[in-house]
C-alpha cells in the first residue's frame, strides 16, 4: 500500500511541477515577449505550489528528505536513537491524525469560494492540506508499523540509485 501511494504521490507531484513549469514559462514569455503576462498565471503557479508541497511532503518523510534533527538523538547509547525514532514516528501519525479533521472543515469550506482569475473552486486548492496531511499521516504509520513489525529500523527508505 505504501509503494502505491509513495508513486501516485510522485506522479501527481511530477504534474504539478509540470503545471508550475508552464505557469513561469507563460509568465516569462508573456513579459519579457509581449510586455504582459496573463493574470492566470499567477494563480496558477500558486495552486501548483501547493499542490507540489502537498504531495511531496510524504515522499519527503518518506525518503529523509524533510528536515531531521537528530544528531543528537543518534549520538545516544543503545537502543535510544531506535526508541526515540519510532516515538517521533508516533507523534507525527498522532499530530497529522489529529488535524485531518479541522482540515477537512477547512476544505469543505473552500466549496463556496472560486478562485478570481481562474474560477476555480477552492476547495480543490484547499484540499492539498488535507493531501498533505494524510499522506504525512500514512508514511508515518508506516514507518511505526513496520519498526514495531521488525522489518525496518526507522531510518528514511532510500531508493536503488540513491547515492547519499
Amino acid at each position: 500500500m505504501l509503494r502505491v501511494l509513495e508513486t501516485g504521490s510522485r506522479i501527481a507531484a511530477g504534474f504539478a511541477f509540470v503545471a508550475l513549469m508552464v505557469a513561469v514559462i507563460t509568465q516569462v514569455v508573456g513579459r519579457s515577449i509581449i510586455g504582459d503576462s496573463p493574470v492566470w498565471t499567477e494563480e496558477l503557479t500558486r495552486f501548483a505550489l501547493l499542490y507540489l508541497a502537498a504531495f511531496g511532503a510524504g515522499l519527503s518523510y518518506r525518503s529523509g528528505e524533510l528536515v531531521n534533527v537528530d544528531l543528537i538523538c543518534e549520538a545516544l547509547p543503545g537502543a535510544w536513537p531506535h526508541r526515540l525514532r519510532l516515538l517521533s514516528a508516533i507523534l507525527t501519525a498522532v499530530l497529522c491524525l489529529g488535524l485531518i479533521l479541522p482540515a477537512w472543515k477547512y476544505t469543505s469550506i473552500g466549496a463556496l469560494q472560486t478562485s478570481t482569475a481562474l474560477g476555480w473552486r477552492m476547495d480543490a486548492v484547499h484540499a492539498t492540506m488535507l493531501v498533505l496531511l494524510v499522506s504525512l499521516f500514512v508514511f508515518s504509520l508506516g514507518r511505526a508499523v513496520n519498526m514495531l513489525c521488525g522489518r525496518t529500523d526507522g531510518f528514511p527508505e532510500r531508493r536503488p540509485g540513491d547515492d547519499r
